[in-house]
């Protein structure tokens, strides 16, 4: 059987290849503009051609130059910014992120793929296409599409929190075909969740300013198991056996730190503010323990037994470690995101400002689609592609 040919726009450090390589869809190019991403996808995925540019200038040259002419399957996870409710100032802005997919739309007409999947936030079905203007963005993907010749589509909200992952993560899907396919999404088989527990059980416990950890801690959880799978992400043996990664304690000051103390499993900064007297709270700010102003995404220290909320690009800042005064490191964040053990955030540094256009390890990896629910898609797509003749 011919193997299932995939382009993957706005690759990022390869959230969705790593899916769809476990269900066995051979992903041949990516594009991505963000240099630190390239690097981080290429440490996990050699053998797949990488074209480093802005995704608006890419050609037909561009493509055939690494020997892609065609593809069965194009995704395209647009950057989400503009269409966010999370930070008002970002969803206020009218600029070219708004209409990148078109860019997914035209790569795919370009190599004739028989689907294309678009991927953002829920928030991107109100945004209008320009402020009081009557059309959405969401129209004129629509009107896009059928005048690219992808006249058959679905639309939905996914929660990654069903296909497995421990986070509560809604996503919005558009899958697009040219042909009259049987179009559906995945449908999770899932009881119950996979809770925060569950994805950190046998990481070695990290005190803030901490070194890095080698794996040492007996437990385990399905899901853990599934992380460290080598078979089910088709990655080859031996990493199993290498030294826990990524696992190093971010370095924090002593008064954040006595802040991180006042902050229960299931609160946030947020309820700091509201738990506590005005006198307390003008006592912790001359402190320096609390800020002057709260935002309402910051320092949530996770439970435990539950989910943890959506994984973001600043989720260095949103989320605190169940036990420790601390926020996470890139392996717990990584978990949460359903990345293998084995994966290498080699791109970028731990950390640097978000007005950068280099991307952090925690950016990559908050703006990524989780690698688990992309393998969904992937068994999806294979399932509708299985009666057509590629």
């Amino acid at each position: 059987m011919k193997p299932i040919i995939h382009v993957d726009c706005f690759a990022g450090p390869g959230g969705i290849t790593t899916g769809f390589k476990a269900a066995g869809i051979k992903t041949v190019c990516a594009i991505e503009k963000v240099e630190s991403c390239v690097e981080t996808f290429l440490a996990n995925h050699p053998k797949v051609k990488v074209i480093n540019k802005d995704i608006r200038k890419v050609t037909r040259t561009d493509l055939m130059n690494k020997g892609v002419c065609k593809a069965n399957v194009v995704t395209a996870g647009m950057p989400c910014e503009t269409f966010s409710t999370a930070g008002s100032k970002s969803r206020s802005f009218y600029d070219s992120r708004q209409t990148l997919f078109l860019e997914g739309i035209r790569i795919a007409k370009m190599l004739k793929a028989d689907l294309i999947l678009l991927e953002n936030v829920p928030a991107i079905t109100s945004k209008r296409l320009f402020k009081d203007s009557d059309t959405l963005v969401l129209d004129l993907i629509y009107k896009e599409l059928s005048k690219n010749g992808f006249k058959y589509f679905i639309d939905t909200i996914l929660d990654s929190s069903d296909f497995g992952i421990p986070q509560k993560r809604k996503r919005f899907f558009i899958l697009a075909s040219k042909n009259k396919l049987e179009l559906s999404p995945p449908i999770s088989k899932r009881n119950g969740i996979v809770s925060v527990g569950d994805a950190f059980a046998d990481l070695p416990i990290l005190p803030p300013n901490g070194a890095e950890a080698t794996r040492c801690l007996p437990k385990s959880s399905e899901y853990i198991e599934k992380m460290k799978d080598a078979k089910f992400w088709k990655c080859g043996n031996g990493w199993e056996k290498q030294k826990l990664t990524y696992h190093i304690s971010p370095n924090h000051r002593a008064r954040t730190i006595e802040r991180f103390k006042l902050i229960k499993q299931g609160e946030g900064l947020k309820d700091l503010f509201e738990k506590y007297s005005p006198k307390k709270i003008r006592y912790l700010q001359s402190k320096g323990i609390m800020p002057k102003k709260w935002y309402i995404q910051r320092n949530r220290r996770l439970s435990p037994n539950e989910l943890a909320p959506t994984v973001t690009s600043h989720c260095l800042d949103e989320l605190l470690h169940p036990n420790e005064d601390r926020c996470l490191t890139v392996r717990e964040v990584a978990r949460l995101q359903s990345f293998p053990d084995y994966y290498n955030f080699a791109g970028g540094p731990f950390l640097c400002p978000h007005f950068s256009e280099t991307q952090d390890k925690y950016e990559q990896i908050g703006d990524a689609v989780p690698p688990l629910l992309a393998y969904h898609w992937g068994i999806q797509i294979k399932k509708i592609l299985g009666n057509y003749q590629l």
